[in-house]
């Protein structure tokens, strides 16, 4: 059985097991088309998508 040779501190081990609980902010990405910024991998507020409409908003129906 595996035995620890010598005893980790509190912050070693506290920044172990709380690397996952930073918040990172969405990545953004700026539309070719209309210039607008969305997230990646999103739908811009004007339903365009890499450049193209894919959706129809409610001032375009």
């Amino acid at each position: 059985m595996a035995v620890q040779q010598n005893r980790k501190s509190r912050s070693k081990r506290d920044k172990r097991r709380n690397t996952h609980a930073s918040m990172n902010r969405p990545t953004l990405s700026i539309d070719q088309t209309t210039g607008e910024t969305h997230r990646r991998h999103h739908v811009t507020r004007d339903g365009f998508y890499r450049g193209r409409r894919v959706v129809e908003t409610g001032d375009d129906a």
